[in-house]
């Protein structure tokens, strides 16, 4: 059975890890997730095998990471990064890598892992995270205030036909079908400080998460893993697939 569920209203891509991401109108989806996302990442050498990640310095999500061309499946395009100031710098640029040192008071080194796998770890627990425009709506009506969905590092925002809030948390063990993609939904994601942090300001305010802890579960989102590849687009129709029946 095939239902229309709702379409893609956002897709989001962090080329690097804990960097701001950027907003594409389609994207080739791997096996790990969208093609390049936390394809690049800064590994704090004082914490051998540990990534540096907004949760040890929030200013990470003030700079702003993008793509320059399309790139291919043997090598990912350059990453041009703007700061928080304005400044821009290719991913190899020292600057880059000196500045965020300052900032961390780390040792830090870079990681540019290859466009056939991106592992787990880079992008965080499974290969792909989405949220529904409701579900959004529904949390500020619970906090009282705006809410920016960056501040949860979603790559699909989906708005659905079927304005239920957490409608999407049903999913799990069913598919979903978006052009020529195919995803299954599996489980929640639970929350960490990380969406305390404003990705305007880099300020930080714990009202959020606590918000979410006493009326979620701490959970908002939900992660899903690729069951076949292809490209997406925005404006794309979703459909939910339950093939037990």
């Amino acid at each position: 059975m095939k239902q229309a569920v709702g379409t893609i209203e956002e897709i989001i891509r962090h080329p690097v890890k804990s960097f701001a991401g950027e907003s594409l109108k389609e994207v080739w989806v791997a096996d790990y997730g969208l093609y390049g996302d936390r394809s690049h990442c800064f590994l704090d050498e004082t914490s051998p095998g540990k990534y540096l990640t907004a949760t040890q310095l929030p200013q990470m999500v003030g700079y702003q990471a993008a793509f320059v061309g399309e790139g291919g499946a043997n090598a990912f395009p350059n990453v041009r990064v703007t700061t928080p100031d304005g400044l821009e710098y290719d991913w190899d640029d020292p600057r880059l890598l000196a500045e965020l040192e300052q900032l961390s008071g780390r040792k830090l080194s870079r990681v540019r892992h290859r466009p056939e796998h991106v592992p787990l770890g880079a992008i965080e627990e499974e290969h792909l995270l989405l949220i529904s425009d409701a579900s959004l709506r529904q949390l500020e009506r619970l906090w009282g205030k705006p809410v920016n969905h960056r501040r949860f590092r979603a790559n699909l925002v989906i708005s659905l036909f079927d304005p239920q809030p957490f409608g999407e948390e049903g999913w799990y063990g069913k598919r979903l079908r978006i052009d020529e993609v195919e995803i299954e939904p599996v489980r929640p994601c639970e929350r960490c400080m990380i969406v305390t942090i404003d990705p305007g300001s880099a300020e930080r305010d714990p009202a959020l998460l606590k918000t979410i802890a006493r009326q979620r579960n701490n959970c908002f989102g939900v992660y899903a893993r690729v069951v076949r590849t292809g490209r997406i687009r925005i404006g794309a129709p979703v459909y939910l697939v339950d093939e037990t029946v």
